[in-house]
């Protein structure tokens, strides 16, 4: 079969990848050091299957589902295939829960809902992983906050890290990170380091897959990140080389785009009837020079449901998480965007966006009417507003008061490079002298007229405290 494991001698495991009338093209995962010409292959009629379940919360794993942390076995009781079909459409239900990542300028703008598939795209050191861990950091917190409070209704979203050919040092840094913020616990790691050969880079974003399905074929809500896709088109297309299969754009295989399709057409929301669980994917591309336009890019762009692209100007610029507003959408994560959000951020993409084509004009100095030297002093205060330190997911009463405040003018009489320290300090006073009004938002997820009215007071008791 197709995917079916091969057994070789010393323990060592193939896949049949190439199945022709006279010979059987076989891809080894592990070290295959140990093989000779002549060695005996069985076939062992399964198919490529990884460890799933609860017991791998907390545990950093291969490609094949093996720990690699040193913490003795997963003891994992089920196994998944690592390729199975995705769920059909009448299995389906649409995306209408949100997923927040924590990030002010995400949740407000390219609001991402649970079943979703948002690429994040951008040159290297764009800050994509930052993006990653502060999603699953808020993840983990929201888990904890709610477990604790047992609030009623509340789903947990677990998460699974892949990381594909990344420098060993940087997995080891990641999950230090997840450490220190208590969401390693939430937390899958299935590692496919740069050392690990191409076939195991292959299977690992499938293996993780398949964990996360079992996340949502249980009736439990899941998130994925992939880091990164491009590596791994890289190393199936080393794979497809050595197998003789034909090369065509890029050198890249024909069958590229399948490689990502049938990986991203598993992430989904279920319906009542299969379980109501759902699996977000975060699939990252590295670009080069920003080039949208490149053969994987464009495939991985028309797979998924939106896209975040991370400019490398604006990061050089100290604009962090560097989020270009022109480019990045959600093509569904609106309609699962909390209310609150939609009652203060519904002008601010656009707001933001005619900043950006503005500032391009006033560089050259000319005389600007007001309403435009308005436009551009709103733009820059949300573009302040909107820079946030990694790891520093904020809370949604938190998101939205501060969206509030900018929406009703309490930043304009602010200096611009004073609006960052500043929506720190508001929310800071927020949380130690309107506890309760912050708890309100975080329930209701809304504003009410009676937390309008609060809103305005602490406005207003701010503004003179910070004055006197």
């Amino acid at each position: 079969m197709y995917n079916e494991m091969i057994e070789f001698p010393n323990g060592v495991i193939g896949i049949a990848l190439n199945i022709e009338e006279a010979e059987i093209g076989v891809v080894l995962l592990g070290d295959s050091s140990s093989l000779r010409e002549g060695d005996e292959a069985k076939t062992t009629g399964k198919l490529l299957s990884v460890p799933v379940g609860m017991e791998l919360l907390g545990r950093v794993v291969d490609s094949l589902g093996n720990p690699v942390d040193g913490h003795g076995p997963v003891g994992c009781g089920e196994f998944f295939p690592v390729e199975r079909p995705a769920p059909g459409i009448m299995a389906r239900r649409s995306v209408d829960q949100p997923l927040q990542t924590g990030i002010l300028a995400i949740d407000s703008m390219i609001p991402i809902g649970r079943g979703q598939r948002e690429l994040i795209i951008g040159d290297r050191s764009t800050g994509k992983g930052a993006i990653a861990l502060d999603a699953i950091i808020n993840q983990a917190n929201i888990n904890r906050k709610c477990l604790a409070e047992n609030a009623e209704n509340f789903r947990p979203v677990y998460s699974i890290y892949v990381a594909i050919g990344q420098k060993n040092s940087t997995v080891a840094r990641m999950i230090k990170t997840l450490e220190e913020f208590n969401a390693l616990e939430y937390t899958i790691i299935v590692s496919a380091p740069a050392s690990a050969n191409a076939s195991n880079q292959y299977i690992a974003p499938y293996a993780g897959c398949a964990m996360g399905e079992w996340f949502m074929r249980n009736g439990m809500d899941a998130l994925i990140v992939y880091d990164d896709l491009s590596k791994h088109a890289v190393a199936y297309r080393q794979i497809s080389l050595i197998l003789k299969r034909p090369a065509g754009r890029e050198a890249f295989p024909g069958d590229v785009f399948y490689l990502h399709s049938r990986l991203l057409e598993r992430a989904a929301r279920m319906n009542d009837e299969n379980g109501g669980g759902s699996l977000t994917a975060l699939p990252f591309i590295e670009t080069q020079a920003g080039d949208v336009s490149a053969y994987i890019p464009t495939n991985v762009i028309s797979i998924t449901d939106g896209q975040i692209f991370l400019d490398t100007d604006l990061f050089n610029r100290g604009v962090r998480p560097a989020i270009s507003v022109g480019i990045s959408v959600s093509r569904v994560g609106s309609s699962a965007q909390v209310k609150g959000f939609k009652q203060v951020a519904s002008q601010i993409k656009l707001e933001l966006g005619q900043y950006y084509e503005l500032s391009a004009f006033a560089q050259f100095g000319s005389d600007l009417d007001e309403k435009t030297k308005a436009k551009l002093a709103r733009g820059a205060r949300i573009v302040e507003l909107f820079k946030q330190p990694a790891l520093r997911p904020k809370s949604i009463a938190a998101q939205i008061m501060l969206l509030w405040a900018m929406k009703n003018g309490h930043f304009d009489g602010i200096a611009v490079e004073e609006i960052a320290s500043a929506s720190v300090a508001l929310e800071e006073y927020a949380d130690l002298h309107f506890q309760n009004l912050m708890a309100a938002i975080a329930n209701k997820k809304m504003l009410g007229d009676s937390e309008e009215s609060q809103l305005c007071e602490l406005a207003k008791n701010w503004i003179a405290a910070r004055n006197g």
